[in-house]
């Protein structure tokens, strides 16, 4: 058997990502990707260690942008098209960690989708 040697890893500049930024009432999610959708971050509320209720709330939404804000600016990110989608009280306050952070933020996208009259509704109750 030979050994086989191991190649480094490439560090990567990258100035510009997108944030997807999914915010349900039970927790926040968000990804980082390269324009071309490759994942480069991911973060949640509770990866960062909250549990049960806690995981939907603006504070962990907040924490989750910061960590994700220094992380990004050892990758290069300077600048940032945010994607939001979902009803969750966390959409604000990532987007405002980013800001404080000190990336520039380019585009705010909303990309929650909207039924087009949706699904056939159950039958009437009969009592």
């Amino acid at each position: 058997m030979s050994y086989k040697k191991k190649s480094k890893k490439v560090k990567r500049q990258i100035d510009s990502a997108i944030a997807h930024v999914m915010s349900t009432f039970n927790n926040t999610l968000v990804a980082v990707t390269t324009l071309e959708g490759d994942v480069l971050l991911r973060g949640s509320a509770g990866k960062l260690g909250f549990k049960g209720a806690r995981k939907g709330t603006p504070f962990a939404a907040s924490q989750i942008g910061s960590i994700l804000a220094k992380e990004m600016s050892t990758l290069g990110i300077r600048n940032l098209e945010v994607n939001l989608q979902g009803p969750g009280a966390g959409r604000d306050s990532v987007v405002r960690a980013f800001q404080s952070s000190g990336l520039y933020i380019s585009v705010l996208r909303d990309v929650t989708p909207l039924p087009h009259n949706g699904t056939r509704a159950p039958k009437k109750r009969r009592v």
